[in-house]
Parts: structure tokens; sequence; C-alpha cells
């Protein structure tokens, strides 16, 4: 029985990585209540999964590599789909996914090089992810509950965009740093 508990983080990830498709749909169709709704309960899934995995010491390796997999899947797809239905500028899409990619790239590009690397989040990382995940809950809300004050909405879009950027170049210097480092040890 205790095992079976243990695994409750990973369902609820695999759970969370499952929602991804309908907050898509979602959101191309323009049914921007139900995107809403599903986006909140991803969000609430992540913090109850991580909260589970913390309290219970239910930490495994499926769940460390998942669990930012399905937010990045979840906010990336968000992301290119309120881009292409007119809710988001393109260019900050642009942004957001060339950050990711180059993240991607790098840790590839580590793990072949130099060699195993554990992908830690920085902090300039963990609030580039908060920052965009307040956009797109404040593009979903405003199309969905409530109207949001479009002052509210460039200021996100600009601190998404400055803070992607500063996040994309914090992840390249660190590994420029531990790549300088193994070749002097």
């Amino acid at each position: 029985m205790a095992a079976v508990l243990k695994q409750i983080p990973n369902f609820i990830t695999i759970a969370r990585i499952a929602l991804v498709l309908p907050v898509a749909w979602y959101i191309y169709e323009g049914a921007f209540t139900r995107a809403t709704v599903l986006f909140i309960i991803a969000g609430v899934s992540d913090g109850l999964d991580g909260f589970l995995a913390r309290r219970f010491n239910w930490h495994s390796r499926f769940g460390a590599i998942a669990d930012p997999i399905a937010d990045k899947l979840l906010l990336t797809v968000s992301f290119l789909l309120l881009a292409y239905v007119g809710e988001l500028p393109i260019w900050l899409a642009g942004i957001v996914l060339g950050r990711d990619l180059i993240i991607f790239g790098g840790a590839t590009a580590y793990h072949f090089i130099v060699g195993p690397y554990d992908m830690e989040p920085s902090i300039a990382g963990k609030i580039s992810t908060f920052c965009q995940l307040l956009l797109v809950s404040v593009i979903l809300l405003d199309n969905s509950f409530f109207p949001v004050n479009i002052t509210i909405v460039y200021i996100n879009i600009g601190l998404v965009a400055t803070v992607s950027i500063i996040s994309g170049g914090s992840y390249v210097l660190t590994w420029w740093k531990k790549y300088q480092h193994s070749k002097h040890v």
C-alpha cells in the first residue's frame, strides 16, 4: 500500500500532462472559460503533487523529470495557442519558446559534451515560470470570468519578455561556467 501511495504525485503529474491537450483545444476553439477552469486545475495539481512529494517524502526520479516537463508543456502550448488566436503577441511566444529551446539545447549539449547534469531550476528560471503562469492566467481570466485592466496585461507581457531573456541567459552562463570548470578538473 505504501508503494502505491508514494506514486500519487506521479499520477497527478500524468493527469496534468493529460490536461494539456484539452486546454489547448479550448483555447483554439475560444472556449476560454473551460480553458481557464482546466488551467486552474492543472495549477492546483502542480502545487498538490509538489506538496505531497515534499510532505511525505514521495520523491521519485520520474517525478523529478516529469513534473517540470508537465509545467513547461502546459505553459508553452498555452503561449503558442494564445498567440495563434491573437490573445498574446507572436514575438512574445517566440521569446518564451526560444528560451525553452535554448535551455533544452544547452542541457542536451552539456550532457553530451561534458557529462550528466541534474537540471535544477535557477531563481531566474523560477521567476520566469511564475511570470509566464501569471500572464497566461491573466489572459485566460480576462477572456472568461472577468475583464482585466489592459495596463496589467501590458506590464505582464513586458515582465515575461524581460525575465525570459534574463533567465535564458542565466542558464547559458551557468552551463558555460560548469563547462569551464570541468575542463580544469
